[in-house]
């Protein structure tokens, strides 16, 4: 199932190139802060899809219109992340707080502590609020049906706990993965360059400068867009694997 699911959502993301190019350059203008909104906007679509499609379907990406539209759902989705993880952030504060007033062992012993229960409860809220979101969208984007803990307990409950979990591991290790391959790539390629610039006698820190420039744009602009496709189809598709 989880193998299934990353194939489908590893083929969907890449069904139109158009669309990553338009998510692209809305990326790149991503710490305006506004349009930020329109990518988890967008996103949201494509969970939307998700929660009412199969794996293996023939689903096209969503239409990127509608702006307004668009931009609301983003801010919802951005509303819910931040209600969810403030829990954990709330218990490393506190256990912060605490060990701050310790010294020594007691301390480091105590901050330990809270940083393995910050990250057990951060890995729940994470994939509460990821379910949450698709819930939202199966549910015709009620807000409320968010934050229906009891039902969101019941969907991953019969998706199974440990099922869910791999998925949403496996999915930062896939995410972090391809993001690594395409950025030594390019490492790799301009490292070449620079070695042969200094060879004719060119500053190879300048072109580094600019490996590492277009690494950042190839990121934003095509990686960036694929990947978070690929998250959100996946997690939608999660969603439908209940008993």
């Amino acid at each position: 199932m989880i193998l299934d699911i990353y194939k489908d959502a590893l083929e969907y993301s890449a069904k139109d190139w158009k669309t990553l190019v338009i998510l692209g350059v809305i990326c790149l203008f991503s710490f305006l802060l506004l349009p930020a909104f329109l990518i988890t906007g967008y996103n949201y679509r494509v969970i939307n899809n998700a929660v009412h499609g199969i794996i293996n379907g023939r689903d096209p990406l969503p239409d990127f219109n509608d702006l307004i539209a668009m931009f609301v759902d983003g801010v919802k989705v951005v509303i819910v992340q931040v209600l969810y993880l403030i829990v954990p952030m709330i218990i490393f504060l506190v256990f912060a707080i605490i060990a701050g007033q310790l010294t020594g062992v007691a301390s480091s012993a105590l901050m330990l502590i809270g940083c393995l229960i910050t990250l057990i409860v951060g890995v729940a809220a994470c994939l509460m609020y990821q379910m949450g979101i698709c819930h939202m969208a199966y549910n015709e984007g009620a807000f409320s049906k968010a934050f229906a803990l009891s039902e969101i307990k019941e969907v991953i409950d019969e998706i199974g706990w440990f099922e869910c979990i791999a998925t949403y591991i496996g999915l930062i290790i896939i995410i972090i993965v391809i993001a690594s391959v395409v950025t030594a790539l390019i490492g790799i390629i301009f490292t070449a360059f620079g070695i042969s610039g200094a060879v004719l006698g060119a500053d190879p820190s300048g072109i580094f400068v600019l490996g590492a420039f277009i690494n950042s744009v190839i990121t934003m602009f095509i990686v960036g867009p694929y990947l978070s496709i690929f998250a959100a189809r996946s997690m939608g598709l999660l969603y439908t694997m209940q008993v």
